[in-house]
């Protein structure tokens, strides 16, 4: 439990991370955050009983660097998708990375190049743009803002978090 996810806020609501329950309460009894929401979970100590927050705000801005690069890498082309096939829809275990115009034919490793694709439609596309082999794109590939790989990579977002991710 206390290893689970807390939105932290900006002084300004602005979702700035997730991080561990631990690492929330931490934050709120040093005095540098204060707890939005909390959930009907609670730890106990020896002598009280806590709630568990679920969302907390930091009590000081903290200004983020919004040239922030989110690197190219195949864990963070996954992430972006979905785990999803591009090309097909499906999504399997061993999802493979697709440059959309091959490396051979002067494509390059970008974010608007590659994406995932099962092993099936990776290789019925072979060495060939979409359009020669027969196959199109779901979505356009685009290069991902911070905030969506930072919450792809977690369990389900929580509906006290859907407010201030500004996602839905």
């Amino acid at each position: 439990m206390l290893d689970s996810a807390v939105l932290l806020l900006n002084h300004n609501f602005e979702p700035l991370a997730l991080c561990s329950v631990r690492r929330a309460i931490v934050l709120v009894w040093s005095g540098k955050a204060e707890v939005i929401r909390q959930s009907r979970q609670s730890i106990r100590t020896v002598s009280r009983r806590y709630a568990v927050p679920e969302v907390i705000r930091l009590l000081m801005f903290v200004k983020i660097s919004r040239g922030f690069n989110i690197p190219l890498t195949r864990r963070n082309i996954m992430r972006r998708d979905g785990q999803v096939c591009q090309y097909c829809g499906r999504s399997e275990a061993n999802m493979t990375i697709d440059h959309i115009i091959p490396r051979s034919q002067g494509g390059r490793d970008t974010w608007e190049n590659m994406v995932c694709a099962c092993s099936l439609c990776n290789s019925r596309k072979g060495n060939r743009p979409p359009e020669r082999a027969g196959m199109r794109l779901l979505r356009t590939p685009r290069k991902p803002n911070v905030m969506s790989i930072l919450f792809a990579a977690k369990e389900p977002l929580a509906e006290a978090w859907r407010t201030y991710l500004n996602l839905f």
